[in-house]
């Protein structure tokens, strides 16, 4: 936690249920960023199956732009509050809970979806590596560490 001055305490005093927290975050925004090249390698497989009982004069949504948008937004917000969790404000804990449903919720949307293969298999990872993440900021150490 902080000391006051800004500076973060010593590695040895993080308890291993903080240091997985981030680590899984990190993990967590590796899978949004191999779901982005998907999107970029796999587009033609995502617009066939967007046009699935669609009429041929609707255009497909932009999904290239869109995921690699929904990346980066991702990516600075892990990052900020990689930082802040780290530095001990109880508020980043429970926004990296809200971040962990909200990318949850996007991968359960997709499981029902014709998508390729590659989607639904990055989609069944984050949702564990969410479940773990979600079990590692609400563990009994990591409330300790925001208490101390």
């Amino acid at each position: 936690m902080a000391d006051g001055s800004g500076s973060e305490t010593k590695e040895g005093a993080v308890p291993a249920s903080v240091r997985a927290t981030i680590s899984l975050l990190w993990g967590l925004v590796l899978l949004c960023g191999l779901t982005m090249v998907l999107a970029i390698v796999l587009r033609d497989d995502l617009v066939a199956t967007w046009r699935v009982g669609k009429s041929e004069e609707l255009d497909p949504p932009a999904f290239v732009p869109v995921s690699i948008t929904m990346f980066v937004v991702i990516a600075m917000l892990a990052w900020v509050l990689a930082v802040m969790f780290r530095a001990g404000h109880e508020w980043a804990r429970w926004s990296i809970v809200g971040l962990a449903v909200l990318i949850g919720f996007a991968a359960v949307v997709g499981l029902p979806l014709d998508l390729p293969l590659a989607f639904t298999v990055v989609s069944v990872a984050a949702l564990l590596v969410d479940a773990a993440l979600v079990v590692a900021v609400l563990h009994p150490r990591t409330h300790a560490f925001f208490r101390s």
